[in-house]
């Protein structure tokens, strides 16, 4: 096989292909949930940021969790209706290995932040007296900005040793470009990616989970020696997470173990339909999610809502 040119060669998007003949009703769906999810997602964090009452680490977690939708939605959705509609299907592999960074960056976040959120609730619940001072506006901030720079940097890590391999082939098995995708179409020694890759989903997923099962077991257990009412506030706040963690947990292990247990025998259809599913999953329920069940989100929502409401009808007026 030929070595892909970085700079004159596009790669295949074998996903897109896939969808080019019913391509218009694609386009037309996903920028439906874009703009939904955007617009949704866009309140919330105003919401969280404008509203003192919210300033809180829960909620301060809520908006880092919406917010880093947002930017996994822009990394795949924007191009992905571009394509379709321009009847391209293609992507050079500088800007492949600019969206793969974009892409895990969001997805590992997204876990790390889950993870978060299960261990303020832990705190919250298991240490009330405690809480206020183990767990600050300040130190959430904090927590987040470790988080992020940790995931910046192992990303980029596992971006630039994908980067020095020699890429022997074109077609990518997908709607948008993964590190592991480019590992199948490398040619030589990919040891040193496998492994590092290999720990870096360990210590993620398996990690992250195990932290997450610890956290809600202890809750669970507490909640069900304190009083009826603060037991079931509790319980509440707990299923919204557990609905949410696990639905993204379930949708990233088929995203990503797809390539990692070397299934050759998925059809180009099976990886769009992962791909998307998964993808979809991660973007529309996080918002929906937390912006209806979370009582206190939820009612600041609607009154911004009525605020511009008003403002719209008071500048007609004008």
């Amino acid at each position: 096989m030929e070595n892909v040119s970085m700079l004159k060669t596009n790669l295949v998007l074998l996903g897109v292909v896939e969808m080019e003949y019913l391509r218009y009703m694609y386009a037309t769906l996903v920028i439906i949930i874009y703009i939904f999810t955007m617009m949704l997602s866009s309140i919330i964090v105003y919401t969280v940021w404008s509203e003192e009452t919210l300033h809180e680490p829960m909620y301060i977690f809520i908006g880092n969790l919406v917010g880093n939708a947002m930017f996994g939605n822009s990394a795949v959705l924007p191009k992905l209706v571009i394509d379709l509609l321009s009847g391209l299907s293609t992507i050079s592999l500088p800007g492949c290995l600019i969206q793969a960074f974009c892409i895990q960056s969001f997805a590992s976040l997204e876990f790390f932040t889950f993870t978060v959120m299960a261990y303020d609730r832990y705190l919250a619940v298991c240490l009330p007296l405690r809480y206020p001072t183990l767990m600050t506006c300040r130190r959430a901030f904090q927590i987040m900005l470790v988080v992020l720079s940790y995931v910046i940097v192992s990303i980029t890590i596992i971006v630039v040793l994908t980067a020095r391999l020699s890429i022997c082939g074109a077609n990518i098995n997908g709607i948008y470009c993964e590190t592991l995708s480019l590992l199948r179409l490398a040619c030589g020694d990919t040891t040193v990616n496998n492994i590092f890759g290999i720990i870096w989903t360990l210590i993620m997923i398996v990690g992250c989970i195990l932290v997450v099962i610890f956290c809600y077991i202890m809750t669970f257990v507490v909640c069900l020696k304190i009083s009826a009412d603060a037991c079931q506030k509790a319980i509440h706040t707990l299923v919204t997470h557990i609905v949410t963690f696990s639905t993204y947990t379930a949708a990233t292990v088929f995203v990503t173990f797809r390539y990692r247990l070397g299934i050759g025998s998925l059809s180009t259809l099976a990886h769009v339909i992962i791909s998307l599913t998964g993808l979809t999953a991660c973007i529309t329920l996080n918002p929906l999610t937390y912006g209806i069940r979370t009582e206190a989100l939820r009612v600041k929502i609607f009154v911004n809502l009525r605020k511009m409401n008003v403002c719209q009808k008071v500048a007609l007026i004008k």
